[in-house]
């Protein structure tokens, strides 16, 4: 079948019709406002979230390229980085900027390492950062970008955390930076920071944190007396942070954080060029230009809750999330992997093919990730769910009993492309199906 192609309409299109076109494109959406979707939105409520959005319009046409042009924006990023430090139990001497997103702040992070390594470590001609097998591939994706290979320790079998012996036998004359999850994106558990830190304190190499999901929402969990381990630069040793605001800060979508216990470090991260006949180039981050509005209504997201309403909102998550662990662990067949720090975790079944279950439930509306090494179901809990919890354990249990009783049942098509991921055995073969698979579905249809 020969390849659609669009171009470019010769006269603009009436906005009447181009809203209903945009209106019906979004039909096919996950209805994510019903609070069925277990990933992808964080929202805290309604005003909240009407209020982040004309903040972001207020400023959209705005560039944060240039901070001497729009001073406000300037005043909003370093605004949101000292509060967001502070959160973090770093100190004045601290920095760091906002960036599109956890993958962006990771990547930040891996460069301003490898720089400062490049002048600490002159003789490490072949850098390498050390990793739990539990670390966000944003990771690996930063490796491939900045030339520096990622080397990935197994986490404890039982706990699903880093193994801190393990990991410390995995560091070689290479290992310019140690990494570390509060929580990771699997289990929902928090990696033994405070040892792994004092590890690379002791070499005098970084060790960075990534809580791009816990960031804004385990100080408060801390803080309502939930037992939590340390994480932050109150950690001695701890170096750098990523921290999503579009996550648990109930941010706008783009909007995370990269931040250094010290500035000489964060020095690090930007890039100068001098020499050029546009004049003076200096970029923090990834990207040149940055919009205005997603800076700005950041800010106001913080500055709209406060403490005491992230205190509030963690609470909700955080019954939710215990009322949800303990229901599905009391479901015959259902548990919960590992001990989940905060409200993120995953379950599955020993009895049945827990990808299938998830199909059921997809027929009844809900919207729950898959993930593998082990197969699982991922949930990740936020004050939109708060309503739907009984429904939801109600409906699982109806799928477990609807599964036991149909055990032929096929699986549906997220469901099926995982079971054949899991049928390959050679994991660059596996690799090669995906990009192809992803180039297919990015085609224009």
């Amino acid at each position: 079948m020969a390849r659609q192609k669009v171009i470019l309409p010769e006269n603009g299109i009436p906005i009447n019709e181009l809203s209903k076109m945009m209106e019906d494109a979004r039909k096919e959406d996950v209805n994510w406002d019903d609070g069925k979707v277990w990933s992808l939105i964080f929202r805290a409520n309604q005003e909240h979230y009407d209020f982040i959005k004309k903040a972001n319009s207020m400023f959209f046409s705005k560039n944060a390229l240039n901070p001497l042009a729009f001073p406000s924006l300037k005043k909003f990023e370093s605004e949101v980085i000292s509060m967001t430090i502070d959160l973090l139990n770093g100190t004045r001497r601290g920095g760091g900027n906002m960036t599109s997103g956890g993958t962006e702040s990771i990547l930040m992070g891996v460069k301003t390492h490898r720089d400062w390594a490049r002048v600490m470590f002159p003789n490490i001609i072949e850098p390498e950062i050390l990793l739990p097998s539990s670390a966000h591939p944003a990771f690996d994706k930063a490796a491939e970008y900045f030339c520096v290979k990622s080397v990935r320790v197994p986490v404890d079998g039982n706990t699903y955390r880093a193994d801190v012996k393990a990991m410390e036998k995995g560091i070689t004359d290479n290992t310019i930076l140690i990494v570390g999850s509060a929580c990771d994106f699997p289990r929902g558990v928090v990696d033994p920071i405070t040892e792994l830190a004092s590890i690379a304190k002791e070499r005098g190499i970084g060790m960075h944190v990534d809580a791009c999901i816990g960031g804004f929402i385990l100080p408060f969990v801390k803080e309502l007396g939930y037992d939590i381990p340390n994480f932050d630069f109150s950690v001695p040793g701890v170096t750098s942070i990523s921290a999503d605001i579009h996550k648990y800060g109930y941010g706008p979508k783009g909007t995370s954080t990269i931040t250094y216990h010290h500035e000489k470090l964060w020095k690090y991260q930007f890039s100068a060029y001098v020499n050029w006949s546009g004049g003076i180039y200096v970029s923090p981050t990834m990207r040149g230009t940055r919009p205005g509005g997603e800076l700005a209504a950041a800010w106001a997201a913080l500055n709209f809750l406060g403490r005491k309403g992230y205190l509030e909102t963690t609470r909700t998550v955080m019954e939710s999330a215990r009322k949800l662990i303990n229901g599905i662990n009391q479901i015959n067949h259902l548990y919960v992997l590992g001990k989940p720090d905060m409200s993120v975790f995953s379950f599955t079944s020993d009895k049945f093919d827990i990808y299938l279950l998830g199909d059921i439930m997809d027929k009844k509306g809900w919207t729950l990730s898959r993930l593998q090494l082990p197969k699982a179901l991922h949930l990740i809990v936020n004050p939109l769910h708060s309503k739907k919890v009984d429904l939801f354990l109600k409906d699982l249990n109806d799928s477990v009993t609807e599964l036991l009783n149909n055990p032929d049942k096929e699986a549906g098509a997220e469901s099926a492309l995982y079971g054949m991921m899991a049928t390959i055995p050679d994991r660059a073969s596996a690799k090669e199906f995906v990009l192809d698979f992803l180039k297919d579905i990015y085609k224009v249809k």
